[in-house]
């Protein structure tokens, strides 16, 4: 079994060489425990280290890459300095940027207290459980997309401009739907602000009260729906290296032996006359436009 130092050090040989170079992505955390046998707490303290040097850099979506302008590779790594106090934002938006790179299943108060270099137990100082944790994440993915003028007088338009920033928040936080819920939701101050712009929409513009939350419930839902599929697929291209449409290839032989039977003629016929391609961001359209029209038959109160 290797040690932290014989993988940095062969990591750091293949960006010196130039066979990782800018923007390449490095071995993921999971790919370090697989390929040399470590603990996950080592293949961290791995891609930490790198981090620290600025030879890599985390991109949300797409995982560790090599920095662009790495500074040479020095024989040994370079002094680590005594951390500053950590603040609760430190560990809120450290824990975010580990879900956003590896996924929500990669996050735990153990390897957000490694990522910033502290003792596990000292976090609890800041948030007293991971779910609170995950709450605070939350509120702060809301809170870098607030709104900042009021809705529009259209009530329509309010809710395609509602359902369109939920999409952005879902595309830049693969993680936030999976972690939000319908049933059992948090209750924050920005969370409860995106709220608050939507449903005054529908207020100001008339619409009956018993229909009002039934409607948010509805366009939560729906793009939330769609969006659960976001984290799973940017998780399978880093561990696969397949896009959807690659793997999609990889099942034709599959596919064509099912058809073949002849057991399902109208999906056959279906897929012949159709494009397949599922782009997540046209099916939000073309789901979106669809729903908002039968919405716009809703009845208004009289004023």
């Amino acid at each position: 079994m290797a040690d932290s130092g014989e993988i940095l050090a062969s990591i750091r040989r293949r960006i010196a060489s130039g066979e990782l170079k800018p923007g390449d992505r490095v071995p993921s955390t999971r790919q370090i425990v697989r390929r040399w046998g470590v603990a996950m707490a080592t293949a961290t303290r791995v891609l930490t280290t790198l981090r620290q040097e600025g030879l890599v850099v985390a991109r949300p979506g797409i995982g560790t890459v090599v920095a662009s302008g790495a500074p040479p590779v020095a024989v040994t790594p370079r002094a680590r300095h005594t951390p500053p106090e950590v603040t609760r934002g430190d560990v809120v938006r450290t824990a975010m940027a580990i879900a956003d790179t590896e996924g929500s299943a990669a996050l735990s108060m153990r390897r957000v207290a490694t990522e910033l270099g502290v003792a596990t137990m000292s976090l609890y100082r800041h948030v007293p459980s991971k779910d609170d944790l995950l709450e605070r994440m939350v509120d702060a993915a809301f809170a870098d997309h607030r709104f900042s003028a009021p809705p529009p007088d259209d009530w329509l338009e309010a809710l395609r401009a509602g359902a369109d920033r939920l999409w952005t928040i879902f595309r830049r936080h693969p993680w936030v739907p999976t972690v939000m819920s319908l049933t059992r939701p948090q209750v924050t101050p920005n969370v409860l602000a995106y709220t608050e712009w939507v449903i005054s929409a529908m207020h100001a513009a008339g619409l009956e009260l018993r229909w009002i939350f039934k409607v948010h419930v509805t366009l939560f839902s729906y793009v939330r729906g769609l969006a659960i599929s976001l984290e799973p697929e940017a998780l399978a291209q880093q561990e696969t290296g397949l896009t959807y449409d690659e793997f999609i290839d990889t099942r034709d032989t599959a596919f064509a032996a099912v058809m073949s039977s002849g057991a399902f003629p109208t999906f056959q016929a279906v897929a012949a006359g159709a494009d397949f391609d599922l782009d997540l961001d046209e099916q939000f359209e073309f789901g979106l436009r669809h729903l908002l029209a039968g919405l716009a038959g809703l009845p208004q109160a009289d004023r």
